[in-house]
């Protein structure tokens, strides 16, 4: 979420001209009356932008004009990227809005709660576009988890989203008090009612502007709903306020498999020949770069890949489909420490290290570390003799399927050194004779007289 509003000075600069707050406020009266109003029965003008919000009757608002000018001028490069990212997820989220009878233009929350960033975390620790606490996600049907955090999930945030919005509207009556309630609770906003002065019996959008300029609110939350409606305002009509060269992504388009069990992203990638990033951004819920162990879960693959992936991963073997490291501890070395150094859980490794006792560690003993999708830091290794690494299966059994680089190796004597062709070890790591190998590189290695394995192109015999 935006911070507090800090006023731009006269000297700022962007690039293109702002519209002033005294600008708009002459526009506004010109287009809607002397108070900002639209004439009953007036009809709009043919380039007028139309909203299902109320945003005309506070468009002269102060705090209102104030943001107008703030995303023009200080979040001006913020803002930029903030539209850009609406592409991606416009339609599907007033979709959602429409199937539950909501304003349309309420998908304008996600630009001033996360600007539409599936990975924000606020300071308060709410994550995702929609900003959710755990406890409210959870209770809107979302799981968060040490492995999958739905919060991350664009649409299934959005399902939970747009549910938690449906409540608040018929709790309160007005869209701009549910918007309020929506960043700081219900419960204070109810407060905040019971003490204006007379009766409250029907609660409007006016409502909201009542209790802000009684200052019944915390500065955050009277700022929301005039946030709502500078971006709205923005947003509806870009060019009017100088953003002419947006990029809008394009939304993403994808199939869908079902995996069965602990499965990382990284293999996932491999057998769609596409990209980890790819994969991670259609599937940003799994936060440990991992399907969640013991569990059948549906996982995004770019749009056509879904049945090549599905006859892949049926003949992939179960040793292959999580890519394990062996750490050896080092003296005074805690498991917390281990977990940092590698970027997961200390969970993680004991799920994968079903015996480990994490209060008796030893020098020199070996620890499985589950890094499935997760980039490792170089000063994370813990080379093992002769610097392998070991695919283990579930079930403990492993054998040397892996290998990291050191210094001065090539692939020749690499391929060499565990009994394979070259050919083979390039192919089965998605190289080719050009492909330059660095310290630090970690290549599988095919068992000796195997094919390819999924990071070559389409399966064929030997």
């Amino acid at each position: 979420m935006l911070g507090t509003l800090v006023r731009p000075g006269r000297d700022s600069t962007a690039s293109a001209p702002a519209v002033r707050g005294e600008e708009v406020a002459k526009e506004a009266e010109r287009l809607f009356g002397p108070e900002g109003k639209v004439a009953i029965g007036a009809a709009p003008r043919p380039d007028e932008p139309l909203f299902d919000i109320d945003v005309t009757t506070f468009a002269t608002n102060r705090r209102v004009l104030e943001y107008l000018e703030f995303f023009q001028v200080d979040a001006r490069d913020r803002f930029e990227i903030w539209l850009s990212r609406l592409g991606r997820y416009e339609g599907m989220i007033r979709e959602r809005l429409r199937a539950r009878g909501l304003p349309e233009d309420l998908i304008y929350l996600t630009l001033i709660e996360s600007g539409l960033s599936n990975t924000a975390v606020s300071r308060a620790r709410a994550v995702g576009m929609w900003q959710f606490m755990a406890s409210t996600a959870r209770l809107y049907g979302l799981t968060v988890d040490p492995w999958v955090d739905e919060r991350r999930d664009p649409y299934k945030a959005t399902d939970a989203a747009v549910t938690y919005l449906a409540d608040l509207v018929q709790r309160l009556g007005s869209v701009y008090l549910a918007a309020a309630a929506y960043n700081a609770g219900v419960a204070r906003i109810e407060r905040g009612v019971a003490r204006l002065p007379g009766e409250q019996d029907t609660l409007t959008d006016y409502t909201f502007f009542q209790l802000a300029d009684r200052r019944y609110l915390r500065r955050e939350t009277r700022d929301y709903v005039p946030k709502l409606i500078a971006a709205s305002l923005i947003a509806k009509q870009p060019d009017r306020y100088g953003f002419t060269e947006i990029q809008r992504l394009p939304p993403l388009v994808f199939d869908e498999i079902t995996i069965p069990d602990a499965t990382g992203l990284d293999v996932v990638a491999r057998l769609a020949d596409t990209s980890i990033a790819a994969i991670l951004e259609l599937n940003p819920r799994f936060v440990r770069g991992i399907t969640p162990p013991g569990h059948e879960v549906t996982v995004r693959v770019p749009r056509g890949r879904g049945a090549l992936v599905a006859i892949r991963y049926d003949t992939l073997p179960a040793t292959e489909r999580v890519t394990f490291l062996d750490h050896y501890v080092a003296r005074g070395q805690t498991l917390s420490e281990i977990a940092r150094r590698y970027r997961v859980t200390v969970a993680m490794i004991q799920s994968a290290n079903p015996r480990l006792r994490p209060h008796a560690l030893r020098i020199g003993q070996r620890i499985i570390i589950p890094v499935s999708g997760r980039i490792v830091p170089a000063s994370a290794w813990s080379v093992p003799p002769e610097g392998r690494v070991r695919r283990i299966s579930r079930g403990g059994v492993g054998a040397v399927s892996a290998h990291r680089v050191r210094a001065g190796e090539t692939a020749t004597q690499i391929a060499r050194r565990y009994g394979v062709s070259l050919t083979q070890l390039l192919e089965y790591n998605g190289l080719t004779v050009a492909s330059v190998i660095r310290p630090g590189d970690v290549l599988k290695i095919p068992a000796a007289g195997t094919c390819p394995g999924p990071a070559a192109s389409p399966p064929r015999s030997c």
